[in-house]
């Protein structure tokens, strides 16, 4: 177990809020993370709307954000579901680094998403918008039981998820995701 290498996952939290609940999840994520897995969570509160004109020169914080996405083995998306769909801030920090199509830093990394929402459904209806979205970019989603958070004023407390059955879904899929990356990295 010694030669084994430390996983690197970047997190995306789909809400700018200080008190997201996004936020609040990944760092939970984050902190009942095994020895051998390192997760970041990468704030998207500086990345600007997307603009194509800057495609071949974005912005520093975008810049950064490709530089992150490209270190990392993985990524975890969870974004909280507004009107039916992903947030727009995902939605905007993926069309920047999707470029160029099908041959962006998204090709082939894999990716566990995940939804958030007030209600008992949890954001179900945004995880169709980020598996098609991460599809098209040619990332390889992580299989398994989708994980939504519904419920969220009673499943996550005090900035922390307080569901320990979700908690074991969401790590359920992310033992997928780091499976898909050892499968990438040949393992």
């Amino acid at each position: 177990m010694g030669d084994e290498a430390i996983l690197r996952l970047l997190a995306l939290p789909g809400s700018v809020r200080r008190a997201s609940v996004s936020k609040a999840i990944l760092r939970t994520l984050r902190e009942t993370a095994p020895a051998l897995v390192a997760i970041e969570i990468f704030e998207l509160d500086d990345i600007p709307i997307y603009n194509q004109d800057f495609d071949h020169d974005p912005p520093a914080s975008v810049r950064a954000l490709r530089a992150a996405i490209k270190a990392a083995d993985g990524l975890i998306v969870l974004s909280p579901e507004y009107n039916h769909g992903m947030s727009g801030v995902i939605k905007n920090a993926i069309d920047w680094v999707s470029r160029p199509g099908y041959a962006s830093i998204l090709a082939n990394k894999a990716v566990a998403v995940f939804t958030t929402s007030e209600s008992p459904l949890g954001g179900a209806r945004a995880q169709a918008d980020l598996h098609k979205m991460f599809l098209s970019t040619l990332s390889r989603v992580a299989p398994g039981r989708e994980v939504s958070f519904g419920n969220t004023a009673k499943t996550v407390v005090d900035g922390k998820l307080a569901d320990a059955a979700l908690l074991k879904r969401a790590w359920a899929l992310i033992e997928s995701l780091l499976a898909e990356i050892r499968l990438t990295q040949g393992e």
